[in-house]
């Protein structure tokens, strides 16, 4: 996720990872007696069950495997935690981790001169280059074949009385329109720029709901009418479910949303065969992640409730089988 993606940090959570990474920064992995993977994500659901695919398709090799920085928050808290070492592996939305990396006032120039090309494979190298010159050893292994990215999102009636199909068809409506935009969208890129900047919306927009993104609230409020316009992520369940419209982003504005997994260094320095051994874990799992496919566990974990745990060990079976 994205930039825009937020959800509440259980205080549990917070206990159990702070817990974790007493040692702090590399410490905390060399100090075993065996490479454990301290697994984190994100805190909304999809972060988190392709966390816990990874943990369990690790697992299923025999390595030890810790928890306790999976649903650990927004971008700006799991990152912390990586780069203290409280967790080594996390799942990462490749562009828009690169956009987030590579943006702000206090980020050294070489870095901020790096921006998402809206390829995935060389964004993949980008986001490589970001960690090295952050100083933080880590290895960005295989992106995801599917993706998940921000989406604007109508309801069927709404694209018909509009004529709405694409974001650039915004502009000349947008008046007549209400606009369910994230907390963050004035200072994240990925949302205020390509609405203003690409798109030709008025900043702030006549019409405006701030709405938590990619979660329920947003989602109820465009179903109940409140809201008109969307940000939501593009395969939330929801959106097929009551058959709503993804206006397509025609100018190509948003960031490769393939999902990479990040480890850090001084765990891969204890497996025998290194990032290689991983790799040859992880890869497969990573090619598998279709963006059909991460809709489908979408709706287990999101609307049928279904545990993450028991969704992924089914996905990673159906590898095998």
């Amino acid at each position: 996720m994205r930039n825009s993606r937020r959800l509440a940090l259980g205080a549990s959570i917070l206990a159990t990872v702070a817990l974790a990474g007493t040692a702090g920064g590399g410490a905390l992995v060399s100090a075993q007696e065996e490479p454990v993977f301290i697994v984190g994500s994100d805190g909304f659901y999809e972060s988190a069950l392709v966390g816990e695919i990874y943990a369990q398709a690790l697992e299923a090799e025999g390595y030890s495997v810790d928890r306790g920085g999976l649903a650990i928050g927004a971008r700006p808290a799991r990152l912390a935690a990586y780069d203290s070492g409280q967790i080594n592996l996390m799942p990462e939305y490749v562009g828009f981790g690169l956009s987030y990396l590579t943006s702000g006032e206090d980020v050294d120039e070489a870095i901020a001169a790096i921006t998402p090309s809206g390829n995935t494979d060389a964004d993949v190298a980008a986001l490589q280059e970001v960690f090295d010159l952050r100083g933080i050893a880590s290895t960005i292994l295989a992106p995801s074949a599917g993706e998940d990215t921000n989406a604007a999102v109508v309801r069927a009636d709404t694209a018909e009385e509009f004529g709405l199909s694409t974001m650039s068809d915004l502009a000349a409506v947008q008046d007549d329109l209400r606009f369910g935009l994230p907390p963050d969208c004035e200072s994240n890129a990925p949302c205020r720029v390509a609405l203003e900047e690409t798109y030709g919306i008025t900043w702030p927009p006549a019409n405006l709901e701030t709405l938590p993104p990619c979660g329920a609230e947003m989602a109820v409020a465009l179903e109940g009418n409140a809201i008109d316009v969307a940000w939501l992520c593009s395969t939330q369940p929801v959106i097929a479910q009551n058959g709503w419209l993804v206006l397509a982003d025609d100018q190509e504005s948003q960031p490769r949303g393939n999902l990479v997994p990040v480890v850090r260094n001084d765990v891969l320095e204890q497996v025998d065969g290194g990032a290689e051994a991983i790799a040859a874990i992880l890869d497969p799992v990573s090619a598998a992640l279709t963006t059909d496919v991460l809709t489908e566990l979408g709706v287990r974990v999101a609307v049928d409730q279904e545990d993450h745990d028991d969704v992924a060990a089914e996905f990673l079976a159906s590898l095998a089988g």
